[in-house]
């Protein structure tokens, strides 16, 4: 898959463009839902002799709009979300720098520039997709523009469970409440967080339960603090680990910002420096402060019991 970044003011070359089928949407997490609209646009690449191709953007728009629910994290950062369309079957992902400027096109001037421009020849979104300034470009919009340019179009239904659309909304409401199986459920895929192994301060081996330390790399969203059933892939191999997501009450006060610190089942390896990805499976339990070290240490024995049952 060939990404490419581009911005509203920079000039695109229709004979550099090949012709598309494309799938356009923010696509945070890319849930079942978007998978059905990225679906479709490969599908109608195949039949229609096209490159397939998704349009999205970055930031979320309500970072550049100043909206009470701005978004600065996110389901699956920028290099989650090209491993995951690559593995789709992606041929090229179009990254769009959302400004104000870009907020502030009609929907005609946006479909001169993204659409025609991209040289998409079959256009696919959501039943809610929105576009344009304030939003005034949908569905009915790009089915009329559809009509007066080159390009064909076609919205995908609303994807549901349990008779509830299925959104990325839902999915953080879920993901903050620790609800991983869930989550995982509405999304299709393990949610993962990849970052680097680095030194701790190394307490867990002195009781027996030695971490591998994990640097939270750009803006992921983060479930609830607490001890959580992972998965973890150490150099091309996936072992179960139990993680702690958390500020460990027993032995630091004053932490502000959440530390992943992992366990790794049958591990006995040096991996500092690694790049680890964490794939979250269950919550397990709250984080709390322990009277002692014993009583810690009992209670990981009773958490790596349950996680190790977990994963039999």
């Amino acid at each position: 898959m060939q990404t490419i970044k581009l911005h509203y003011s920079e000039a695109m070359k229709l004979d550099d463009m090949p012709a598309v089928s494309a799938a356009i949407g923010f696509f945070d997490g890319i849930h079942l839902g978007h998978q059905a609209v990225i679906k479709r646009a490969i599908d109608a690449a195949q039949e229609k002799q096209l490159k397939s191709a998704v349009i999205t953007f970055h930031p979320h728009p309500s970072v550049v709009l100043g909206k009470a629910d701005t978004r600065e994290d996110y389901l699956t950062p920028l290099h989650e979300k090209e491993a995951i369309l690559e593995n789709m079957g992606i041929d090229y992902l179009y990254l769009i720098d959302f400004t104000k400027e870009l907020a502030s096109l009609t929907p005609g001037n946006f479909i001169e520039r993204f659409i025609d421009g991209l040289a998409v020849r079959h256009l696919v979104s959501g039943f809610d997709f929105t576009y344009g300034k304030k939003g005034s470009g949908n569905a009915d919009t790009l089915k009329e523009a559809a009509d007066q340019h080159a390009f064909s179009y076609e919205a995908v239904a609303k994807v549901e469970n349990a008779q509830e659309k299925i959104s990325s909304t839902k999915i953080r409401q879920l993901v903050a409440s620790g609800d991983m199986e869930e989550a995982v459920e509405l999304l299709g895929h393990p949610l993962t967080l990849t970052g680097e192994v680095i030194t701790g301060d190394q307490r867990g081996r002195t009781i027996g339960y030695p971490t591998a330390n994990i640097k939270i790399g750009e803006n992921y969203f983060l479930p609830k603090v607490g001890v959580y059933a992972v998965e973890i892939s150490v150099k091309d191999k996936t072992y179960a680990g139990m993680a702690n997501l958390g500020f460990k009450p027993t032995f630091q006060q004053d932490a502000v910002v959440p530390n992943l610190e992992v366990h790794i089942l049958d591990f006995d390896e040096q991996i500092y420096g690694e790049d680890v990805t964490v794939s979250w499976r269950k919550f397990i339990r709250e984080e709390v402060k322990f009277n002692g070290i014993e009583a810690l240490v009992a209670q990981l024995d009773r958490d790596k019991h349950q996680i190790s049952a977990y994963f039999a």
